[in-house]
């Protein structure tokens, strides 16, 4: 029984991972801030976040929330559904 759970609380562990890599990679957030000139330090602020929380986004370390892509979103001033839209391509 508890080899069950381990397994598939690892399981749950790497297809959280590989989605987070698959949306939260998040190239697009860095593209669009380094588009903008900004350093995360600048972002991070601005959307209530930690440097080190923007930072693992755009390498797709942190699991990201509609409401953290709307708040980076609005930081950069940019649309939402562009974060959204460039994630599925």
């Amino acid at each position: 029984m508890l080899f069950r759970l381990a397994a598939r609380i690892s399981r749950t562990s790497l297809r959280r991972r590989r989605s987070c890599r698959e949306f939260g990679g998040l190239p697009t957030v860095r593209r669009y801030r380094k588009g903008l000139g900004w350093s995360q330090e600048r972002v991070a602020p601005m959307a209530r976040f930690g440097r080190t929380y923007i930072g693992g986004v755009e390498r797709g370390e942190r699991n990201v929330s509609l409401i953290t892509i709307v708040r980076l979103a609005r930081a950069m001033t940019i649309p939402a559904s562009d974060l959204l839209r460039d994630a599925e391509t």
